[in-house]
């Protein structure tokens, strides 16, 4: 190619997602497919969210609100920050991206975990960051080593709590801890994607120490147990100095009238959040229960998926899934050993469906 282009995305991989659910059907000649690949919301999302969505169809002739004012208002009413203090993303994924942009120069280090969401390591690179990766710790981050690795040269560390693709989590005392070390030049990106499925007490309360410590920004989205991840909507949470600089750089109508609008009525379905975590508990609780009884291994989960060993290679047993409907990830794409799956919990009723069939397919092998 004669077109020039940054060397420093030559190290880079294009994201892999879960196979969409038409993709499978028409491949394998299927009816119905169970999608337990990308942590998406089981129940869809909440009737007063797909309602605001249908009244903001009329608006699609217009702009966005580049601003994003109402939600902006209401998340900053309910959360205790000031409006300043958040900025919007399309997706969390859109935030991350932003952090490279704002914070990065060739050279610069970034630290996170080895088995942790691709999009940390992309944001760094993609503007000719350097990448170093702490050791895992019973599939866990190990904080202590993360801050081992910190040097003259580190510039940001990317935390996941709870991780992804394990479900592990670090806890309040151990955050705390871990912060109080840290230099005030290095900046902190805790995302919090998965928090809401977190039911450990030990849970980190992460938003109060904002105030205390002005070089973190924390990272949220409406994709997860909102279920609004089609519609992209993330925010990133931090002193009014860190925002100021992202509005800088942000695209002018990044977040859409019909993302913006669902985000709103989300927030006021309250019983909706409360449904999916008590559906992803039981589902969790059935599933492990069932891998307990097989006896396969699996890392306990604070998130909404699970990831198993399944003592086979994944890829064949990911396509066996496939072909009976059920689609996963194989976990070596995370970095993880060729044996891992990483599940999405469905409902109980698909949940019993992916069990049995996952029992038919290792029977076989």
């Amino acid at each position: 190619m004669t077109v020039e282009y940054r060397k420093s995305i030559d190290p880079m991989a294009p994201y892999v997602p879960g196979r969409p659910i038409e993709d499978v059907q028409r491949e394998f000649d299927l009816e119905r497919v169970v999608k337990l690949a990308s942590n998406e919301n089981p129940l869809g999302c909440s009737p007063k969210a797909r309602e605001a969505v249908i009244d903001s169809l009329d608006q699609s002739n217009y702009y966005p609100d580049g601003n994003c004012t109402r939600l902006r208002e209401r998340l900053s009413e309910t959360l205790g920050v000031k409006q300043g203090e958040i900025v919007f993303g399309a997706g969390a994924d859109e935030v991350l991206a932003m952090i490279g942009k704002v914070f990065i120069n060739p050279g610069d280090e970034c630290v996170t975990a080895s088995v942790t969401f691709s999009q940390y390591e992309a944001s760094a690179v993609s503007m000719g960051g350097v990448m170093v990766f702490a050791p895992m710790k019973n599939n866990a981050y190990d904080l202590d080593a993360i801050y081992e690795r910190i040097t003259e040269k580190t510039k940001i560390i990317f935390l996941a709590n709870p991780n992804n693709p394990t479900g592990t989590m670090f806890t309040a005392a151990e955050q705390e801890s871990f912060l109080a070390k840290i230099p005030s030049r290095v900046l902190i990106v805790i995302d919090e994607a998965y928090a809401e499925f977190a039911d450990d007490p030990s849970y980190p309360e992460t938003l109060p120490l904002l105030k205390k410590y002005k070089n973190i920004i924390l990272i949220k989205t409406f994709s997860k147990i909102y279920g609004l991840a089609s519609l992209r909507v993330g925010y990133g949470i931090a002193d009014e100095e860190i925002i100021q600089l992202f509005e800088k750089i942000r695209p002018p109508f990044n977040v859409t009238i019909q993302g913006q609008a669902a985000a709103l009525a989300a927030l006021d379905d309250q019983d909706f959040v409360r449904e999916s975590f008590e559906n992803n508990r039981a589902g969790m609780e059935y599933f492990c229960r069932e891998l307990d009884a097989v006896g396969l291994p699996y890392i306990p989960s604070q998130a909404n998926f699970v990831t198993v060993d399944v003592k086979r290679d994944s890829r064949e047993v990911f396509h066996e899934l496939m072909k009976r409907g059920y689609i996963v990830r194989t976990g070596y794409v995370f970095g993880l050993d060729i044996s891992w799956i990483r599940v999405t919990i469905g409902t109980l009723e698909q949940m019993r469906g992916f069990v049995g069939t996952l029992k038919e397919v290792l029977s076989e092998q």
